[in-house]
């Protein structure tokens, strides 16, 4: 590889790598808070995860769900 070659290859990724680093848009995110024990909530989680992959939201592939418990603190 003659030496423009090699400069050429390197400028051009430093233009392109930018470009498709902005073109991923980001994961959305849903905030869970309840002041309940998470075990008392497993059958409504459950609903909550059906609904959502039922319009095509599954957690960890297209979106994220963020799980906070208080579990009973006051």
């Amino acid at each position: 590889m003659r030496r423009r070659d090699f400069i050429k290859s390197i400028v051009g990724s430093a233009v392109v790598w930018p470009i498709a680093t902005q073109a991923q848009p980001a994961m959305p995110v849903i905030g869970f808070v309840n002041v309940a024990y998470a075990k008392d909530y497993a059958p409504l989680l459950s609903a909550f995860l059906k609904g959502l992959s039922e319009t095509g939201y599954v957690d960890g592939r297209n979106v994220a769900i963020e799980y906070r418990w208080a579990e009973g603190a006051k």
